[in-house]
């Protein structure tokens, strides 16, 4: 997780910095919610994301100046080296997340794209399989791509909840629509 404060700047024409804030912390709570009863790592590079993790029952991977891949794979590989077999990596601004510590099985890479099929909003993977994770633009395909070259089986799950993240103005109008 990035910090509260630098979160969400792509909603600075619709909602004012305080706004933005409020919204990234409710959204990183209900991902933390959507993950019982599995014990949540978040990993971020900011003291107040840290201390509000731990608040909420989360250990925290610190991860300085890593970027959002590498602080993921970094993650991933802390509890690999704990002996977790299968984790699931989801980013903190799905406003319906739900079920999340359902999702998977044990030998098989789980993508489940955004709703314009380009990021990957979830992904679960094998947690010693060595995948190599590449956020950004065109996520998503990387991410199959990915699965590929290490030889792991994948699954695509569109859905509809997990697909919805908060990035865009219109992002936040179809919350909105929504609730």
């Amino acid at each position: 997780m990035k910090s509260f404060r630098a979160a969400k700047l792509r909603l600075a024409t619709v909602l004012d910095a305080r706004a933005r804030e409020a919204l990234a912390r409710e959204l990183a709570s209900r991902v933390i919610a959507a993950a019982a009863p599995v014990p949540v790592l978040v990993v971020c590079d900011d003291e107040e994301v840290a201390t509000w993790a731990a608040e909420r029952g989360a250990r925290v991977a610190w991860t300085p100046g890593l970027g959002l891949s590498a602080a993921v794979m970094a993650g991933v590989s802390l509890l690999a080296d704990e002996g977790v077999e299968l984790v699931c990596v989801a980013h903190a601004d799905l406003p319906f997340a739900t079920g999340l510590a359902g999702l998977g099985e044990a030998g098989n890479v789980t993508l489940i794209p955004d709703r314009r099929r380009d990021g990957t909003n979830v992904a679960v993977v094998p947690a010693g399989a060595g995948f190599c994770f590449s956020y950004g633009a065109g996520s998503f395909e990387r991410h199959r791509t990915e699965a590929t070259r290490i030889g792991l089986p994948y699954q695509i799950i569109y859905d509809r909840r997990l697909a919805l993240d908060i990035d865009l103005p219109e992002d936040l109008a179809l919350l909105e629509v929504t609730t």
